[in-house]
C-alpha cells in the first residue's frame, strides 16, 4: 500500500494537469483523479509489482476520460418555437414550375420524343415503329431530345446539376418570361 501512496505523490500533479488540459474543467478533473487513485489503491499488492507505474496510471486516467466521454455526451437542449420535422423538397418534383413550358418550347420532334418515352413510358422499340424509324435512329432521337432539353433547362430555368450528373437545384420562371 505504501508504494500506492509513493506513486501518487510523485505522479498526482503530472495526472491531475494531464486531466484539466484534457477536459478544461476543474472539478471534473479531481474527480477522474480521485477515480484513478481509488483503482490504484484498489489494486493493492499488484500495483506494488507493476514495472512501470507512471504508464499504468496514465493510462487509467486515460481510460476513465474515455469512459467519461463515452458516456457524458454534449446534448444540447431544443428550443421549443423550431419545427418538429422538415421534409427535405425533392428539386426534381418542383420543377414541374418549369418543365411543360421549356417542353413546350422545343422543337415539336424533340418535345414528342421526350413527352412519349419518358414522360408516358413508352418503349424506344415502340417509339421507332410509331415514327417508321430503325431502333438505333429512334434512340438516337431520343437521347439527342434529353441533351437539347437538358441545356434548354440550364439556359431558362437555371437548373444545376450536382457532380454526379443529378439535378440539385434550379430557378422557376417568372409567369410570361423566358
Amino acid at each position: 500500500m505504501n508504494c500506492v501512496i509513493e506513486a501518487w505523490n510523485k505522479y498526482e500533479g503530472e495526472l491531475r494537469g494531464f486531466l484539466i488540459q484534457q477536459l478544461r474543467d476543474h472539478p471534473l478533473a479531481e474527480d477522474l483523479l480521485q477515480d484513478v487513485f481509488l483503482k490504484a489503491l484498489a489494486e493493492g499488492s499488484r500495483f506494488c509489482q507493476l514495472d512501470n507505474t507512471r504508464a499504468w496510471l496514465f493510462r487509467v486516467a486515460r481510460n476513465r476520460l474515455i469512459d467519461y466521454r463515452r458516456t457524458h455526451k454534449d446534448h444540447r437542449e431544443i428550443p421549443d418555437h423550431l419545427p418538429d420535422v422538415v421534409e427535405p423538397v425533392d428539386v426534381v418534383a418542383t420543377m414541374s414550375q418549369c418543365l411543360p413550358r421549356a417542353l413546350a418550347e422545343l422543337a415539336p420532334e424533340d418535345s414528342q420524343a421526350i413527352r412519349l418515352c419518358d414522360l408516358e413510358g413508352m418503349s424506344q422499340a415502340d417509339y421507332a415503329s410509331l415514327l417508321g424509324l430503325s431502333l438505333a435512329g429512334a434512340k438516337s432521337r431520343v437521347q439527342r431530345a434529353r441533351k437539347r432539353l437538358k441545356q434548354h433547362l440550364k439556359n431558362v430555368c437555371q437548373v444545376r446539376f450536382d457532380e454526379t450528373g443529378r439535378v440539385c437545384c434550379f430557378v422557376p420562371r417568372a409567369q410570361g418570361g423566358k
